[in-house]
């Protein structure tokens, strides 16, 4: 997989999923499972999983990067070169 999201959010979903299979399958009362199994996923993901959310956070960056980017060039007046176009 070549998109951190995806990979990111699969790794997740995934463990959430198999911890609260194991937690019904102790036959946990279904609210405290999801919310034992959510809590321990988001501490486990924490714990192990920082390169995977570095990943996400880098192209985030990227992402917000480009946009600003964008943004900059359209703000931007044409002749940037002309200083007396500000001084009217």
């Amino acid at each position: 997989m070549k998109n951190p999201w995806v990979k990111y959010i699969v790794i997740r979903v995934g463990l959430f999923v198999g911890l609260l299979a194991i937690m019904l399958a102790l036959s946990f009362d279904p609210f405290f499972a999801a919310l034992i199994a959510a809590v321990v996923a988001l501490a486990i993901s924490l714990l192990f999983f920082e390169k995977h959310r570095s990943a996400v956070s880098q192209d985030i960056y990227a992402r917000m990067q480009k946009r600003n980017d964008k943004d900059t060039d359209a703000e931007d007046p044409k002749d940037a070169g002309d200083s007396n176009a500000d001084n009217g």
